[in-house]
């Protein structure tokens, strides 16, 4: 046998006792000790709720402990969420649970059966003592682990605390579904998560029971109080229905704050994190016993499979460290539902249901419909879907305008003008996507001065001959895919313009020809790359503004449908608004404010001139990614200003503010600033970034999040994206209609046959 002989694990939890089960297992003759501080029966927290997938890999991996755990398991498939004095309840889920307590005796019991070293109520010597004395290493010493803390320059451990308390408590009866309830209460909103984990044949059973709620509602409550057991009291006051008025107990059970704890590096030499040492996942998504269980089995796969300790805790880390940070994706995007739970108590009881159902992006319309068809259908009928249409093909009315869905082609830089005129290409590309069934096509940003643009390709709006290509192209678009709105965005670069197209070398100044900029202040944008802007002063302040109106005028004259003002992505508008970019000391410097009043100034002259029945839209950077810039709270404001001045929605992006920038980057992680805005002002958002697939956008529509959801990508690989998520969903209703030159294309073309008959006799 080779690989690692002497084995130390520190930590008695799920993780730790499996991964030394499974090592010794698969080398009987391995030296393994397993160090835990406190008592075999000791432990926090009730039940655990483990996947099909998690317990596949145990079947596979250890017939014993599967066997055991199936004898313990609670199922059921229901989630119930009680708001308002109604009950939603979504079948078709599938949960698995079972006792804490009873799984860590299972794993004991598998431990003690093959021989591995047991050392309960005893601290665990340092892990350098150890690596010093063992082959491996393993650190599965929790949260708060010790072996972290003591080798946090390799480890590089960030731990992030959130917004809400909770507690672990129990109830000594079984519920018969996962429960959400939410109580409204004169301190603030209140939640409990409940869920069965043990149901005795004979009745009674146990149930989890966490309840949560801000910082701020749990001291106006006065749960901070030094004794818990008062709040455990209060809590089942709170939730007496849920509970049928039976009292709540605890088992050294604290008030919480949850951690998120990411560290840049798993292995430290021979010294490998797993579990919540390594990293954690909020408990909304059921995941924190689930993710040590699966780094046990990838840890024992690797240290078999891979010829040497190094090159295992390699591979370990490569399998795991992708499906952690996709399942510490979701988890984030569901605490912070959570956390901002008081923006949505308002909507209607089917969307509230479902918003909740779908907070980690991980359950979406699509699997919805197939776990629950009725509840789905509900939801589509609360929200207006006409039958047989989903929501992404439902109309939308701005002021006189009505898309026909709810389809962006986001706007998108093509670099491709010739002296801000666009030519046959933009033709092509905007009418390719007019026909490809988007409800409204964005064109790119079109800058409002020659100095205005961020590189010598750019479109502009600024001469008649631009407007005339502008009219060629509208007209294509109302001619030839009657029905689809094409809209215009307005902008000016400033300290971001003069450099290179993008493929040349993005946000790079030119070799040659360079213009002068201007921007709120004069701080480059990249400091020694960038040239200095020069910061606008009364008279230019006017001039920007009268070359906003005169290309406002323009687009209403080549027969634009809606006209956006681009306030986004550090252009000039832009940094006025980002306290890391506006440093002026006037009346356009300062508080929040003072930096809104330029852009306001802008919004005001071109919505003047602006067709009445025609909407207007602002995009947004809604945070900058970084420390001391605008905030989710600032975008608010910021929004809250625009539609106050007559904004029909705001388009919410983020950052590209200053370079310096640290993006959370994943799916749709833009969304949840607009479902911020949307819901606390009651006003239409777009919706975009890493928006891929119509699920997506039938999931943001109907949760609540989003009006309309704009996407980019997509369209740039599939021009008729929308039109193909239409065929997709077996939808030919008004919201997609085919162009009639394209109508026989309307169906997936045939393949190869793979269909023959199978053969019915066999013939000896």
């Amino acid at each position: 046998m080779t690989g690692p002989q002497r084995i130390a694990v520190i930590g008695g939890g799920p993780g730790g006792l499996y991964a030394a089960a499974l090592l010794k297992r698969l080398g009987p003759d391995r030296a393994i000790t397993l160090w835990e501080r406190n008592a075999p029966d000791d432990t926090f927290g009730f039940g655990v709720v483990l996947s099909d997938e998690t317990l596949g890999g145990i079947e596979h991996a250890d017939p014993v402990v599967h066997r055991a755990l199936q004898r313990e398991f609670v199922r059921w498939d229901d989630i119930d969420i009680v708001h308002r004095g109604h009950t939603q309840t979504s079948g078709g889920h599938g949960f698995a649970a079972l006792g804490r307590r009873r799984l860590l005796e299972i794993l004991h019991e598998r431990c003690a059966g093959l021989g591995v070293d047991l050392r309960f109520r005893t601290q665990a010597p340092p892990a350098a003592e150890l690596a010093a004395t063992h082959d491996l290493v393993i650190a599965a010493d929790g949260v708060h682990s010790a072996t972290r803390d003591a080798h946090a320059d390799s480890f590089r451990p960030r731990i992030t605390g959130h917004r809400c308390r909770y507690i672990w408590l129990a109830a000594d009866f079984a519920l018969d579904a996962f429960r959400f309830e939410i109580a409204e209460t004169a301190y603030g909103v209140m939640q409990l998560h409940a869920y069965p984990f043990a149901r005795p044949p004979e009745g009674g059973g146990s149930s989890t029971v966490i309840v949560e709620m801000r910082e701020e509602v749990w001291r106006a409550a006065g749960f901070d109080v030094p004794d818990p057991a008062e709040s455990v009291g209060q809590c089942a006051k709170i939730f007496a229905n849920a509970l049928g008025h039976r009292p709540l107990r605890s088992n050294n059970s604290a008030w919480l704050t949850f951690r998120t704890v990411v560290n840049d590096h798993w292995s430290h030499g021979n010294t490998v994190l797993i579990g919540d040492a390594a990293h954690t996942a909020h408990f909304s998504i059921g995941s924190g016993t689930k993710l040590a269980v699966e780094d046990a089995l990838a840890l024992a796969a690797c240290v078999e499979e891979q010829p040497s300790l190094p090159a295992a805790l390699a591979a370990y880390e490569s399998e795991r460290r992708p499906v952690v940070e996709s399942t510490q994706r979701a988890a984030a995007a569901s605490l912070r539902w959570f956390e901002e739970l008081g923006r949505h108590v308002d909507q209607p009881p089917r969307q509230f249901a479902f918003n909740l159902l779908t907070r980690s992006r991980r359950v979406t319309h699509d699997n919805l419909r197939l776990r629950d068809p009725a509840f789905t259908a509900g939801v589509e009928e609360e929200f207006g879907c006409p039958p047989g249409t989903p929501p992404m093909f439902t109309p939308l009315r701005l002021r006189g305008l009505e898309l026909r869905n709810r389809v962006v082609v986001s706007p998108m830089d093509m670099y491709s003008a010739g002296d801000g005129v666009p030519g046959d290409f933009h033709l092509v590309h905007l009418g390719a996507r007019a026909l490809g069934g988007a409800g409204l096509v964005m064109t790119e940003m079109v800058c409002v001065s020659p100095e205005g643009r961020i590189t010598p390709g750019c479109t502009g709006l600024y001469t008649d001959e631009q407007a005339a290509a502008w009219t060629r192209v509208t007209d294509f678009v109302h001619t030839a895919s009657p029905g689809t709105a094409i809209g215009v965005q307005l902008g000016h670069s400033g300290r971001k313009g003069s450099t290179k197209l993008m493929w040349e070398g993005i946000d790079q100044p030119l070799d040659h020809g360079n213009w002068p900029v201007t921007a709120a202040s004069p701080l480059p944008y990249a400091p020694g790359v960038n040239q200095v802007p020069h910061a606008l002063d009364r008279a230019g302040l006017d001039e920007v503004r009268e070359q906003f109106a005169a290309a406002a005028r323009r687009a209403d004259a080549c027969g634009f449908d809606l006209l956006e003002l681009h306030c986004a992505h550090g252009y000039l508008l832009s940094g006025f608004l980002s306290p890391l970019t506006n440093r002026r000391t006037d009346a356009y410097g300062g508080p929040l404010a003072h930096r809104l009043r330029f852009p306001l100034e802008v919004f005001d002259a071109v919505r003047e001139l602006w067709p009445d029945d025609r909407p207007m839209t602002v995009r947004i950077s809604a945070t900058d990614w970084a420390e001391g810039g605008t905030t989710a709270e600032d975008a608010v404001e910021i929004a809250r200003a625009f539609v106050a001045h007559g904004a029909d929605a705001i388009d919410v992006s983020t950052g590209q503010v200053v370079p310096g920038e640290r993006p959370e980057y994943g799916r749709s992680y833009q969304t949840p600033y607009a479902d911020r805005i949307r819901n606390t002002l009651c006003v239409p958002v777009i919706a975009v970034g890493a928006i891929s697939s119509w699920d997506d956008v039938n999931s943001l529509l109907l949760a609540g999040r989003a009006d309309l959801c704009a996407l980019a990508r997509p369209h740039l690989y599939d021009p008729h994206w929308t039109l193909h998520a239409a065929a997709e969903q077996g939808y030919t209703g008004p919201g997609a209609p085919w162009p009639l030159p394209y109508r026989a294309g309307s169906r997936t073309p045939p393949t190869g046959r793979t269909d023959a008959p199978k053969p019915r006799l066999s013939l000896g």
